[in-house]
């Protein structure tokens, strides 16, 4: 199976999973996100992957290390999970 890449680096994974948002969905959770930051470093991460692999978390239950390669570095995730909860955008 083809990997595409996207010119920021991101994988795109042909397969979906059943917890995946729809267009539908990310159109709704997005603007509730923060925006990328002023200062340093363009993001790199497509934010839409997180929430995909947060929700992957939620559904199976699975350890942030056994998370599949699709999705973007488990640290990665795991960091952004950290920065909104303490944040409070999950409340």
């Amino acid at each position: 199976m083809k990997r595409l890449t996207s010119p920021y680096g991101c994988r795109h994974r042909p397969v979906r999973y059943a917890s995946d948002l729809t267009d539908r969905e990310w159109g709704l959770i997005s603007p509730c996100l923060p925006g990328p930051r002023r200062l340093g470093r363009p993001r790199s991460t497509d934010l839409r992957e997180v929430v995909n692999a947060l929700l992957y978390i939620a559904t199976t239950g699975c350890q942030w290390r056994m998370m599949p390669r699709d999705f973007p570095p488990f640290t990665t995730v795991q960091s952004y999970f950290y920065e909104w909860r303490a944040t409070g955008l999950w409340g």
